[in-house]
């Protein structure tokens, strides 16, 4: 395996850093480090919020939502490499904090 060890560029701002991750080059350094971390013996988990949203209990619901936004949702998690569902549970934290502070 003679692959070319991949580096984190540094990003101007938080949605040029978003692209990347979402971009071929972001995915691919998630699958590097995790394949890094599996050969040393270390359990991978995903991000800190993904982990954090997943170590809290959850609560089933049932909720409703235009097929135009539940398509575009996956269509993005997709990109982003993550489940639809853990997707719109980051949308969801983020803007109840979001909503929280402005409170």
């Amino acid at each position: 395996m003679n692959k070319e060890t991949q580096e984190m560029p540094k990003f101007k701002n938080q949605s040029e850093e978003a692209n990347w991750w979402a971009s071929r080059a972001g995915r691919a350094y998630v699958k590097q480090k995790s394949a890094e971390a599996k050969s040393r013996g270390m359990e991978t988990r995903g991000s800190n919020l993904v982990r954090k949203l997943n170590e809290k209990s959850s609560v089933q619901i049932a909720i409703r939502l235009p097929a135009a936004d539940l398509a575009q949702a996956r269509k993005i998690a997709e990109r982003k490499g993550i489940g639809y569902q853990t997707l719109v549970k980051m949308l969801v934290h983020e803007g109840l904090a979001r909503e929280s502070r402005r409170a």
